[in-house]
C-alpha cells in the first residue's frame, strides 16, 4: 500500500450505526486484532485487553448499558476495549525476558527501563508516591522539563494507549471491507458487569464491527491549514 492508497482508506473510513445482519468470521476479526495489537505503548507495556462479544443474549444486555444503542444489536460483533491499572505488574517482566530473548533490548536498556517505569508507576513509599509525583512537578518545571507521571494520571496514559489500539483496529476493519463506529456512550459500571470486566481494568471505548447498511455516508472535515502550526502556535 502507497501513501494514496492509505489516504483513501482514511478517508472512507465512517462511523457507520446501521449494520447489515451478515455475520463476520470470528477468525477475521481475531486477525483485526492480532494486528491492532502491534500498535506502540509506553514502554512497550501493552496495557490494551480486547473483549470480543458476539452472543446474542450478551450483545443485547451490552446495548442496554451503551444506553440503548442499537448498533451494538445490529452489528456482527462488539469489541470493548480496556486498559489494565495494574500493567506493570502484570506485563513488565513477561514483555521483558520476550524483547531479551528477540535480541530488542540489551542488559544496560533494561536496567534503563525498569528505572524509568518505577520512576513512572511507582505509588511506593507506604501508597504514597502518587503524592509527591503530583505536587513537586509543578515546582521542579520552573527549573526543567518534568513529564507526566502514570503514577498519577492513570486514567489518561492508560486512555492514550488503548486509542492507538482502536484506532488500528477500525483502519484494519476498513482494509478488510468491514465498517465500526467508536462509542463512548456507555455507563462503565454497567458494561463492567455485563461483561464481569474486573475492576483492575478501566473501560475506555466499545466499538461494534461488521458490514454497513448505512450506504454511501458523507463526512466532511474543516481545512487542515486552519490546525497546523508550524514551529510553534
Amino acid at each position: 500500500m502507497n501513501l494514496n492508497e492509505f489516504e483513501i482508506l482514511v478517508r472512507t473510513r465512517r462511523a457507520v450505526r446501521k449494520f447489515k445482519p451478515d455475520p463476520v468470521g470470528e477468525n477475521l476479526l481475531r486477525q483485526l486484532l492480532a494486528i491492532c495489537h502491534w500498535a506502540p505503548s509506553g514502554y512497550n507495556l501493552q496495557p490494551t485487553h480486547y473483549i470480543l462479544v458476539m452472543n446474542s443474549d450478551v450483545k443485547a444486555r451490552l446495548c442496554q448499558a451503551c444506553m440503548g444503542q442499537k448498533q451494538v444489536l445490529e452489528a456482527a460483533a462488539t469489541v470493548v476495549f480496556t486498559g489494565d491499572r495494574c500493567v506493570v505488574e502484570n506485563n513488565l517482566d513477561r514483555m521483558v525476558e520476550l524483547e531479551k530473548a528477540a535480541g530488542a533490548i540489551s542488559g544496560k536498556y533494561e536496567k534503563i527501563l525498569r528505572y524509568y517505569v518505577s520512576l513512572a508507576f511507582s505509588h511506593r513509599p507506604l501508597g504514597l508516591g502518587w503524592l509527591w509525583k503530583a505536587c513537586l512537578p509543578p515546582l521542579i518545571r520552573w527549573f526543567r522539563p518534568v513529564p507526566a507521571f502514570p503514577a498519577v494520571h492513570k486514567q489518561f496514559w492508560l486512555a492514550k494507549q488503548t486509542m492507538l489500539n482502536a484506532m488500528i483496529f477500525m483502519l484494519a476493519a476498513r482494509a478488510a471491507g468491514l465498517a465500526t463506529v467508536p462509542m463512548e456512550g456507555f455507563d462503565e459500571t454497567r458494561v463492567r458487569k455485563v461483561l464481569n470486566i474486573p475492576s483492575t481494568q478501566a473501560v475506555l471505548l466499545v466499538v461494534p464491527v461488521g458490514y454497513a447498511a448505512d450506504g454511501e455516508l458523507k463526512k466532511s472535515r474543516l481545512p487542515v491549514e486552519d490546525f497546523i502550526h508550524r514551529d510553534g502556535w
